[in-house]
């Protein structure tokens, strides 16, 4: 699409919504930005856009007149497709694309695309470093923290991107086609803004929905909702699963990690990864499946395994002190991702939860602690509704703080030698914090203090 001369409006002012003004000031459109936040300081906004790029700013609602004149509007995927105004635009039949969408609009070389509830970071951060064993011109871009947009005119025809991509960025794509998409699982989440689960399932499957017979989706054979979704897709689903051979696909053998297609080949064994956890080693596969369809020889596959290490807020060691281990998981924003830390901890263990209420059922989170979790130290909105839903199961070990520092201190206390604590809030960080990076690095912080 030819941008020269077209009206844009671009909504939100975050990271997002300021790398896609920027690259369509390099493509000569004429841009209107609006933040809908009315509180929104006018000279904090235009400190974040380059001075060289011009620009309308609009604070608080949209103008008709203003609406009426557009030729596109570019959403941040933080504002949801179901605002009045957003349905107006809609209704006027004016193109409402995503960031993504006008990255992919943009850029160049091939695609693979990385969806799913929990994994989707830690998965796409492997498959950039695969294939930078093996390709010169590399992009790790999306809801990894960096955005699509602020990247696609550096892409070449020779470049190979990997976009980790959110169910709010799926909303709002079009044409967005990869190469390779994979979807690692569905677990309830975001229902305060999908307001189904049906919903919320059909978002993930987009980003499928434009590949061919010729491209590949990887899905997880273990989860029923991609096993009743494989259906409908498009493209040639490869399966990796972490409980039984597969006839095609990629799947954990005892300790071995075995990927059959048109020959079958042992990629490596749990042993030779620093990763903790069944989900981990399901990320592996799911990053192994994508990759050897890019076309990465083996041998650069598994020295990126054998190499790589978790991402930062997730399953994160921290630091040992007086023989207990502490792990930063605030990426641990919704219940099945904080079953998954819980599983993967081999100690007695002190969990620090609750946050934001993204209106999750905790049951599973509460049923999931077992033997393992000896004490619940609660914090933010979410607490009330924690320790009912704790001491229904009867799981009466709780402490309730009113500062993430405080639940160090309190985790300290409790936690003995060769025992762990996690900070693994199954809630979102916004009650209390600006994102879960905040959240995770002033844990590491605290930690660090003790």
């Amino acid at each position: 699409m030819d941008f020269t001369g077209k009206k844009v409006l671009v909504v939100g002012t975050g990271i997002s919504g300021i790398a896609a003004v920027k690259l369509l000031a390099a493509k000569d459109a004429k841009i209107t930005i609006l933040e809908g936040n009315k509180d929104a300081k006018q000279d904090v906004i235009r400190e974040k856009v380059p001075s060289d790029i011009s620009y309308d700013l609009i604070i608080g609602d949209l103008p008709e007149e203003i609406m009426d004149s557009l030729d596109l509007a570019v959403l941040s995927p933080g504002v949801p497709t179901d605002l009045p105004f957003v349905i107006r635009l809609q209704e006027k039949k004016i193109p409402v694309w995503g960031e993504i969408e006008l990255a992919y609009t943009c850029g160049r070389g091939r695609l693979a695309a990385i969806t799913g509830t929990n994994g989707k970071t830690t998965t796409t951060a492997l498959t950039g470093a695969i294939l930078r064993e093996y390709y010169e011109s590399v992009y790790v871009v999306g809801n990894i923290g960096l955005p699509y947009t602020e990247y696609a005119l550096e892409t070449k025809d020779s470049s190979v991107t990997v976009a980790e991509v959110s169910s709010f960025q799926l909303e709002t794509i079009h044409s967005f086609q990869p190469d390779v998409s994979a979807i690692l699982n569905i677990t309830p989440d975001h229902l305060n803004r999908h307001h189904t689960m049906e919903c919320y399932i059909d978002t993930k499957a987009r980003i499928a929905e434009n590949q061919t017979k010729d491209q590949i989706c990887v899905l997880n054979y273990e989860d029923e909702h991609l096993r009743k979704m494989a259906e409908k897709i498009p493209a040639d689903v490869f399966w990796f699963s972490s409980a039984r051979p597969l006839e095609r696909g990629i799947w954990l053998d005892g300790e071995d990690i075995i990927y059959k297609d048109t020959e079958q080949i042992k990629i490596c064994t749990i042993h030779d990864m620093q990763l903790l956890g069944v989900h981990n080693y399901e990320n592996v596969m799911a990053a192994v499946a994508v990759t050897m369809h890019m076309g990465v020889p083996v041998e650069c596959i598994r020295k990126a395994v054998a190499e790589f290490k978790a991402v930062e807020h997730r399953i994160e060691f921290v630091r040992e002190v007086n023989g207990v281990k502490y792990y930063n998981d605030s990426k641990g924003t919704n219940p099945d991702a904080a079953i998954k830390a819980v599983q993967a901890m081999i100690t007695p263990t002190v969990v620090i939860g609750g946050g934001y209420d993204k209106q999750s059922s905790y049951d599973e989170w509460i049923a999931s602690f077992g033997d393992t979790v000896k004490c619940l130290v609660l914090l933010g909105a979410t607490a009330d509704k924690i320790e009912a839903a704790a001491r229904k199961a009867g799981f009466n070990n709780i402490i309730r703080v009113d500062s993430l520092k405080d639940a160090v201190k309190v985790s300290a206390q409790q936690a003995g030698n060769g025992e762990a604590v996690l900070l693994s809030p199954a809630c979102a960080s916004w009650d209390m914090f600006k994102s879960y990076e905040q959240r995770g690095t002033l844990f590491k912080e605290y930690v660090n203090q003790l």
